[in-house]
């Protein structure tokens, strides 16, 4: 068997066996295979297509490339993974929500690129949190607390980290079979049995159309389900920044006033709505009403914040942070960004303001860049609400900024003002089981 015969193969849209597939990721996981062969492979991917069948040979190939974690012995096991997006910091209340109902979450995250956070970077904003375990840690950790958060290991299907990066630089990373593949990959070596997607569409998310996010739900799902998990997709609306903060300490304090039960906007509706979803999966509640308002409970009885403290501790982070935001340090400017016009605000370009984020030191632009955990924007006016001239739109935070003129202009043109209001935004747009 070839690698030439296999990509050969592939690009004339045949379809591949399992030994085939196999022999190619194992072969490029231990440097048999070269770059330059994965990268023609992906690409024959990316304008061929892979069937259910072929994704589910190309995911189990990926998992098994590391470590597979049995975790049968622990107890209910649930997680979620998002597609990104601006905002997004929900697994910082998600996951203590559902471990305080004794579901264990076992959560391997990633970090900010581009337009979108990353969960690690919010973590690490805390003073002394470690992200950094091994395996036997994140377990430990695990059964002791019902909840570990952690990066994805070395252990863990290591040879998609090595795909990720090829697919970046080949302009590959949109094929959905290639990103059902990367992301169930993990979730699968990871061990959960319930599986909750939050699949992203529109101008922030990374799928921008609904239809495109609803194909990469549906193959997710599928492919789940074909390794025996409980899986659940929900389809939630991109379009516009969630909740007010973008930047990581600014959305780790928006997650603590959340779990403290003092602040209640689209940013809680949809940690209330996947946090219910993985309960319901996992049993403990006999329908979804009913799981909702356990999540609820979860942070009105302040057994959600109680478990957050637990989880910041049992990873060395400061639990003082809780009640003092100031250890998470201050930017030395504030600046806050007037509307020109009086109106509603019709639309916002969401990536944009992703991106402007990024350029104030909140994010990455290049995996090399270094994040200012203080840096971001505090979001005033979102698609829907009516503004005046001269009135805050958002502010900027920052220590050290090249591009502030830039970054000014930015958010002024991603808010579209008109003197029509515009239609109700519905955040949650299908759900998936």
């Amino acid at each position: 068997m070839r690698a030439y015969d296999i990509i050969f193969k592939k690009r004339n849209n045949k379809k591949l066996t399992q030994e085939e597939i196999l022999f190619l990721i194992n072969g490029y996981n231990n440097n048999k295979i070269a770059d330059y062969q994965m990268s023609a492979f992906l690409m024959a991917v990316y304008f061929s297509g892979l069937d259910d069948e072929e994704t589910f040979y190309l995911t189990d190939a990926m998992a098994k490339s590391g470590k597979i974690l049995n975790l049968k012995s622990i107890g209910i096991t649930a997680d979620k993974h998002s597609t990104g997006g601006v905002g997004d910091g929900t697994s910082l209340v998600i996951a203590p929500i559902v471990a305080s109902c004794g579901i264990y979450v076992p959560m391997m995250s990633g970090r900010a690129l581009g337009h979108t956070g990353g969960t690690l970077d919010k973590l690490e904003s805390i003073p002394g949190f470690n992200v950094n375990l091994d395996t036997k840690e994140f377990i430990d950790i695990l059964k002791k607390n019902q909840v570990a958060m952690i990066g994805q290991t070395k252990e863990i299907a290591p040879v998609d980290k090595k795909m990720y990066a090829l697919r970046d630089v080949t302009a590959t990373v949109e094929s959905i079979p290639l990103i059902c593949a990367s992301i169930m990959s993990k979730k699968i070596a990871e061990g959960a049995k319930h599986i909750i997607l939050d699949v992203k569409f529109g101008n922030g998310a990374f799928m921008a159309t609904y239809d495109d996010a609803k194909e990469l739900a549906l193959k997710m799902v599928t492919i789940g389900k074909m390794f025996k998990r409980k899986m659940t997709a929900v389809l939630s609306d991109m379009n516009n920044p969630l909740g007010n903060a973008i930047g990581n300490s600014l959305e780790l304090i928006q997650s603590i006033e959340v779990l403290k039960g003092n602040l209640k906007n689209d940013f809680y509706d949809l940690c209330i709505e996947l946090s219910s979803l993985m309960i319901y999966s996992a049993g403990i509640s006999n329908n979804r009403t009913n799981a909702k308002k356990l999540a609820a409970k979860q942070i009105d009885s302040g057994k959600a914040l109680k478990k957050f403290k637990q989880i910041i501790k049992a990873q060395n982070g400061d639990t003082k942070v809780i009640d003092d935001y100031s250890l998470l340090g201050k930017p030395k400017n504030t600046i806050s960004i007037k509307s020109k016009k009086t109106g509603y605000v019709n639309s916002i370009d969401t990536r944009n303001l992703g991106i402007a984020s990024c350029m104030l030191g909140a994010g990455r632009l290049k995996k090399e860049d270094v994040i200012d955990y203080t840096a971001g924007i505090t979001i005033n006016k979102k698609t829907g609400d009516f503004v005046k001239y001269g009135e805050t739109l958002g502010q900027l935070h920052f220590n050290k900024c090249r591009h502030l003129a830039d970054i000014k202009k930015i958010i002024k043109l991603s808010y579209n003002i008109s003197d029509s209001k515009p239609d109700k935004i519905d955040l949650f747009k299908d759900i998936i089981i």
